[in-house]
């Protein structure tokens, strides 16, 4: 491929600016500096420098964010920040959309891409990725409320019953909670129709990808093994940080 649509692809701007960059000598693969806008050279497992900063080429990028409260999933955030303040120029301009959403109040793991087939994958409605939620309540959690949601609830204007796969008591009023699906507010709106309210709201792990000890506002970038860890529900659990 051609050095100027390889730095196009990675997110370098424009193929005039991706030019002006090669032609300046801003570019650099294995230790030598490459001015000819018409170099070819294989992009697989490429790693190449610009302005002496280190980058290894991706087809397409997957990542992990510790979202931070106070934070929207949107590019024109209204009354918080947005999660792509918190994502490198580079990731901007190839365009990584959230898988999913949390809410501003809601911190833990938010998975992002600029591969259109893996978000599918993970959002569709029949795939039914596993979601791990850490609950605090105002009320302390009831044996019979932990029934209640492993037997499932309805949820108005909602079709069906939703019923959590897995409810953990953690302290008197904290406890694990594992969805397989998404609509709108489900946790809080669980905890709602079980009688309680959720006062904060953390998730804790996609699929059998788990946050680990990521901090909050960071983001890693994920291998082969997390991104199918991701995707997958019955390999070894992938951790993060």
């Amino acid at each position: 491929m051609l050095l100027e649509k390889i730095l196009q692809s990675q997110g370098f701007g424009s193929r005039k600016h991706c030019q002006h960059l090669i032609k300046s000598g801003a570019v650099q693969i294995d230790g030598q500096v490459i001015t000819d806008v018409k170099f070819k050279i294989a992009e697989q497992q490429l790693k190449f420098q610009v302005f002496a900063q280190q980058y290894q080429y991706r087809e397409k990028v997957y990542l992990a964010l510790h979202k931070p409260q106070d934070y929207e999933c949107s590019h024109q955030a209204t009354h918080h920040f947005s999660v792509f303040d918190l994502m490198d120029e580079l990731l901007l301009n190839r365009g990584v959309q959230c898988i999913g959403r949390l809410d501003q109040d809601t911190t833990g793991m938010l998975l992002l891409t600029d591969d259109g087939q893996f978000l599918q994958a993970l959002t569709h409605p029949k795939k039914h990725v596993p979601k791990v939620y850490i609950v605090e309540t105002a009320d302390p959690i009831s044996p019979i409320q932990i029934e209640q949601l492993l037997q499932g609830v309805e949820l108005r204007n909602e079709k069906g019953i939703y019923a959590a796969s897995q409810a953990e008591k953690l302290a008197e009023n904290k406890l694990s909670l594992t969805i397989h699906q998404g609509v709108y507010h489900q946790v809080k709106r669980m905890l709602a129709a079980v009688g309680n309210k959720v006062i904060t709201l953390h998730r804790q792990q996609v699929g059998l990808l788990d946050l680990g000890q990521l901090e909050q506002g960071q983001y890693v970038y994920l291998n082969e093994q997390q991104i199918q860890a991701a995707k997958n529900q019955s390999e070894c659990i992938e951790y993060l940080g």
